[in-house]
């Protein structure tokens, strides 16, 4: 009915019907619990309207009058309802209990009679009446005048015209004692405590459970306890509470429920603390309009607020909060620590203002697994970035499951980690893998990966490779050690990028070599240009540790596609290209041509092929001897490698070892040579030739890793030979390359007795200071000096001092490249007593040098 329907008008046309209202009443009367008066007043209805209805020939206006007859007879308050709890019809005997007009009650919601009950208090009453049952309730109803007085509620549902609707029968309970009798026999039974307090706060009882919860033994006053001043009440942050502040106290100014209020009560004296949830409802005296007596109830959670505070703990160490997301009403939660992860102060509710948290890519990224998830139940494992409030980035772990307590498609429930600090020291960590330590540039691998990448993901956008070697670093680096030379090196880097500025990529790609990679964007003669601008800041002399270096740089310029088309293609024209520029002079750029194309050509083919050549049998070795210079007796051999390609033809050693260092191929092969020499010697040992030891060439590259020293005492375990049997010899260059990891492997060499000795001495660098740190025993004099002696006073000089040094460092001294009896006399005069050369036998096969040293035995 609408508000302002005429007060004496019969039920319209939403009103029930006498038969609907008839099978309401008759289901009611079926209820067990219901109360015997109520009963007795629900039969005398039904009775009458029975009656009234069963004459068929009655006309719809008598049905009408008749039921509004009965309905108005019936002597509780009777209110029917509509699906949303809206009054739509009520009798007289309610009008006159609430002491209202039908117009004041007809179309408003039930709150108006009965302001006690929660928002949501339908919920519970179509559950029940869907299981064909009555629904019973306690409430106070609230009279137009504001007084007050309790009723028992019994409620049943039926349909009218496909309308769901509710008819509830109200009966006063104001002078039902009985009702006292059995509230008490209840709140004695239930664990949870119950006090009842006057409006003065004054606890007028309390219930066992009260008493046990508040430690008190029984003869024990609880007003009296709560008066000692012991007891003080704080909130869930700790604050002590006011008097007005308490449940009890709201409850009765307001004279509405206060729900489920979490209380701490805190005895000073045994320092204990009790954590209470408290409800308070007010009660109203008949026919009043202002509560008399407050009823608190309420369990302690000590233990649930202690497992909750170590569960939000827990989650603040391990930075993981949880989550939850009802997908149909769009309600996001959000534990405290999920919220602090975030950077918010107060929770987001719903699921954007999560994802507007996170970056474009990865907002859409949780937003599809999202989705999926709901689809399909499965779960959900992200790692996504976002932006907090102040500005600051984070990276948080969402992992979210459908579950199987909820309908798919509904709830949603994880947990959300905050994996900011692992993604930062990854990204650290990545960076550091990226970058060269001393520069701060990228490093080989990180530019070769980024060049590739931009090669396959541009592949039409042309590119250019500066390749950059420095010019004469090396001297700095013998005059003023490794130290300087790195100092240096940063100088230079900074240069190269105060040159290039933002416009490519610059890497360190090794020692003293750097690689810039850039776009030329429709600027064919870019690279060019950037290669001038290094030229010009190499310029200006270096200053270190006090000394002046004038080091410039040789550039080679290689572009894809024409150069090529993979990164290493690209890097090795412009090594090409920066070769063929120091070659023709150095501090200058040289670009990639076909001519030096051609030349690569032949490179390739010679690194392919010497590649295999160990696993095609193609490489041999040749033994020269090394003889007394006084008698010509052969003391022992040295192995030189030689390279017989069915393609390329005998390949003599310059032609193919600066390749196969290049490429780190003379890592195996150096291996087949050092096996290979001991076996030879083996074999010349059981043949009965006395040679003492076989001298073997090692790289430096050799020297680099950890395997020279397993693979000596492999190659002299497998053919019975000691130490002594093996010399091994290497190039200055060794010494400076890495000076710990030569340290390392040099002591474990001598441990097994091997020689070492150094091949081509004062041909290359400066290393004086190794040779007085490092256990060295021998040196070999160049052929370079050799040749001039004893006609060239310069050669002379450098064989002297040679001479000198080896003696005064007891360290052992071999000549090579006597040609001439002259150069012979020459040197056994300075007091050389072991030299090799054309003047005794070049490099012979191992039948070849077992007959020369059978014969030189014979004369």
């Amino acid at each position: 009915m609408k508000p302002g329907a005429p007060a004496d008008a019969p039920l319209p046309s939403a009103q029930a019907s006498v038969a609907d209202t008839l099978a309401a009443l008759e289901r009611a009367l079926d209820d067990p619990t219901l109360d015997q008066g109520l009963r007795r007043v629900l039969g005398d209805a039904a009775e009458a309207l029975r009656r009234g209805g069963s004459g068929h020939e009655a006309a719809g206006a008598d049905h009408a009058c008749l039921y509004r007859a009965a309905f108005d007879a019936i002597p509780d308050l009777v209110t029917v309802l509509d699906e949303e709890g809206t009054v739509i019809e009520i009798n007289r005997h309610g009008t006159q209990e609430h002491r209202r007009i039908r117009d004041e009650i007809l179309g408003q919601p039930i709150h108006i009679l009965n302001p006690e009950l929660p928002r949501d208090h339908l919920i519970p009453v179509w559950e029940t009446l869907n299981r064909g049952q009555s629904y019973i309730i306690e409430v106070t109803n609230k009279r137009g005048d504001g007084t007050r007085f309790p009723v028992e509620v019994h409620s049943a549902g039926f349909i009218h015209q496909g309308q769901r609707r509710i008819i509830a029968i109200a009966r006063d309970l104001s002078n039902r004692q009985e009702a006292e009798l059995r509230f008490r026999e209840l709140v004695e039974l239930i664990d949870r405590g119950v006090i009842v307090q006057d409006d003065n706060l004054r606890i007028v009882y309390a219930n066992s459970a009260a008493m046990r919860l508040l430690s008190l033994h029984s003869g024990e006053s609880i007003a009296d306890e709560l008066r000692s001043g012991q007891w003080m009440v704080i909130d869930e942050r700790g604050h002590e509470l006011s008097r007005d502040q308490y449940p009890s106290t709201v409850a009765l100014s307001t004279g509405r429920i206060v729900e489920s209020t979490v209380l701490g009560l805190y005895h000073r004296d045994r320092r204990e603390l009790i954590w209470l949830s408290v409800t308070a409802v007010p009660r109203f005296p008949a026919g009043g309009d202002r509560p008399h007596q407050v009823f608190a109830l309420f369990s302690n959670v000590t233990a649930l607020k202690r497992d909750s505070a170590l569960f939000d703990r827990a989650q603040a160490l391990a930075h993981i909060g949880g989550w939850e997301w009802d997908s149909g009403r769009d309600r996001l939660y959000l534990t405290d620590e999920a919220t602090h992860i975030l950077g918010y102060d107060t929770p987001l509710i719903s699921i954007e203002e999560l994802l507007n948290c996170l970056r474009p890519l990865d907002r859409h990224r949780l937003r599809n697994g999202l989705e999926r998830s709901l689809g399909n139940g499965r779960g959900l494992d992200l790692e996504v970035q976002g932006l907090r409030p102040d500005g600051s980035s984070f990276w948080v772990r969402v992992i979210g499951d459908a579950g199987t307590g909820e309908p798919i498609g509904q709830v949603i429930t994880g947990t959300l980690q905050d994996i900011t600090e692992r993604k930062l020291e990854e990204e650290h960590l990545r960076i550091q893998a990226r970058s060269d330590p001393l520069t701060g540039l990228l490093n080989r691998d990180a530019v070769q990966a980024e060049l590739e990448q931009r090669l396959d993901t541009f592949p039409q956008s042309p590119i250019a490779v500066l390749y950059i070697d420095l010019d004469r670093f090396k001297v700095v680096n013998d005059v003023l050690g490794h130290a300087a030379g790195d100092r240096l090196l940063a100088s230079a880097a900074r240069r190269i990028r105060q040159a290039v500025g933002e416009r490519a990529q610059i890497a360190r790609f090794g020692g003293d070599e750097f690689l810039v990679v850039c776009s030329l964007d429709g600027e064919p003669q870019r690279a060019e240009r950037i290669a001038d601008s290094i030229l010009e800041t190499f310029g200006d002399s270096f200053r270190v540790d006090g000394e002046e270096f004038s080091i410039t740089a040789s550039i080679g310029i290689a572009q894809s596609p024409l150069d090529g088309r993979t990164a290493q293609q690209l890097i090795q024209s412009a090594d090409v290209a920066m070769y063929d520029s120091k070659r023709r002079g150095r501090n200058s750029w040289q670009a990639f041509t076909p001519e030096l194309a051609e030349q690569q050509l032949h490179r390739l083919q010679l690194e392919t092929h010497l590649r295999r050549a160990v696993h095609n049998d193609e490489l041999h070795l040749v033994y020269q001897p090394q003889v007394d210079l006084s008698d010509g007796s052969v003391i022992a051999v040295e192995a030189l490698i030689r390279w017989r390609n069915r393609s390329l033809g005998e390949m003599r050693p310059d032609r193919f070892i600066g390749h196969a260092e290049t490429t780190g191929d003379i890592v195996g092969i150096g291996g087949w040579v050092l096996h290979e020499a001991c076996r030879q010697l083996r074999e010349w040992r059981d043949q009965g030739l006395r040679i003492e030891r076989v001298a073997v060439n090692v790289s430096y590259r050799q020297f680099l890793g950890d395997d020279l020293a397993n693979s000596v005492t492999e190659a002299l375990s497998e053919y019975g030979l000691s130490g002594s049997a093996l010399e091994l010899e290497f190039t200055e260059r060794v010494l400076i390359e890495d000076a710990p990891d030569t340290v390392r492997t040099f002591a474990r060499l001598r441990e097994l007795g091997v020689s070492l000795s150094i091949d081509d001495f004062g041909e290359g660098y400066s290393a004086l200071n190794y040779l007085r740190r490092l256990p060295i025993h021998g040196l070999k004099l160049s052929q370079l000096f050799v040749q001039g002696v004893p006609d060239n006073q310069s050669d002379v000089a450098v064989c002297q001092a040679v001479t000198g040094i080896a003696r005064s460092l007891g360290l052992g001294l071999v000549a090579e490249g006597i040609e001439t009896e002259r150069q012979r006399a020459f040197l056994r005069e300075l007091g050389v007593a072991i030299g090799q050369g054309f003047l005794f036998a070049p490099g012979l096969a191992p039948n070849d040098l077992r007959d020369y040293c059978l014969g030189r035995m014979r004369s």
